[in-house]
């Protein structure tokens, strides 16, 4: 039997922001034997805790989603960092599939850089497709200088800006067109924002890889940077924004993006937010197909 926690992330209340698994001890685990145990919980993301390559760092981690592995992903990565904290204020070095990810822990807070600095993607971006694979109408997409992009950090997402609050809520994915336009970006995820008080609003959809709506989304919010940038709207230094995300999906989701900037260019990204444990356990070890 191994041990489990769930935890929701970028949240300070439970039943809140995005659940996630914690799953200890998994050394002897196989990436198949994972993935099933990934599949049983049915969350967006279980992340696998095992004993660090290099004794310096806390811990090895991988990260599933339902359906695959990912290299890198936000809201595993705070959470597993706080509860390996434990309460404790000091710094959790993470060895991901994506490469060593730091994290700071401060007054039940944890803040981490992302491990990759963003790229473009290659893939194609089509207004009218975007909206009506959103079932929105072409003028919902975009705003002021943001218009749709692809960038990856890791992994990739298709960046959609939106017009309003109200677009926002009633963007749905519809088929035929979502998985058109899933594969002419090719990707699996679109990154909805829209302006919001002092930062932005934000939705993620990633039904082909079994995630229908994603409450909060740490990778897509570092990698929203990129976007930011290309659009105009990040100044030279360091800038604070703060991101909401799940409101739509009554989970809300608190998220910190902190972009640094030098000379023109993305130096560091930096994700915070907290987590709060809501359930933990044993499950059973899968037999070997």
């Amino acid at each position: 039997m191994l041990e489990y926690h769930v935890y929701d992330v970028f949240t300070d209340r439970p039943f809140a922001g995005n659940p996630l698994a914690v799953v200890m001890g998994a050394d002897g685990l196989s990436t198949a034997q994972m993935q099933v145990i990934a599949r049983e919980f049915n969350l967006s993301e279980t992340i696998f805790v095992m004993a660090p390559r290099d004794p310096a760092n806390t811990a090895r981690v991988r990260i599933f989603f339902p359906t695959a592995e990912i290299p890198f992903a936000g809201h595993p990565t705070i959470g597993c960092a706080l509860h390996l904290a434990n309460g404790q204020d000091g710094r959790i070095l993470l060895e991901e599939e994506a490469g060593l990810v730091p994290v700071e822990i401060r007054g039940g807070q944890a803040e981490f850089i992302a491990p990759k600095l963003p790229v473009v993607h290659p893939g194609k971006t089509d207004a009218e497709l975007i909206a009506r694979a959103l079932d929105l109408p072409e003028a919902a997409v975009g705003f002021e200088d943001h218009r749709p992009g692809i960038w990856q950090g890791g992994p990739a997402f298709l960046y959609v800006p939106i017009a309003s609050l109200a677009d926002l809520a009633a963007a749905r994915p519809i088929e035929p067109f979502w998985s058109r336009l899933m594969g002419e970006a090719q990707v699996d995820s679109a990154y909805l924002y829209t302006p919001e008080d002092s930062g932005f609003r934000a939705r993620m959809f990633s039904p082909t890889a079994g995630i229908p709506e994603d409450p909060a989304t740490g990778s897509a919010s570092a990698i929203l940077a990129a976007q930011l940038l290309e659009s105009g709207a990040l100044p030279e230094d360091q800038t604070h924004i703060p991101l909401q995300q799940g409101v739509e999906m009554g989970r809300p989701s608190r998220i910190g993006l902190t972009a640094i900037l030098r000379h023109g260019s993305l130096s560091e990204i930096r994700i915070s937010g907290s987590a709060v444990p809501v359930a933990e356990g044993h499950i059973r070890i899968p037999e070997e197909a």
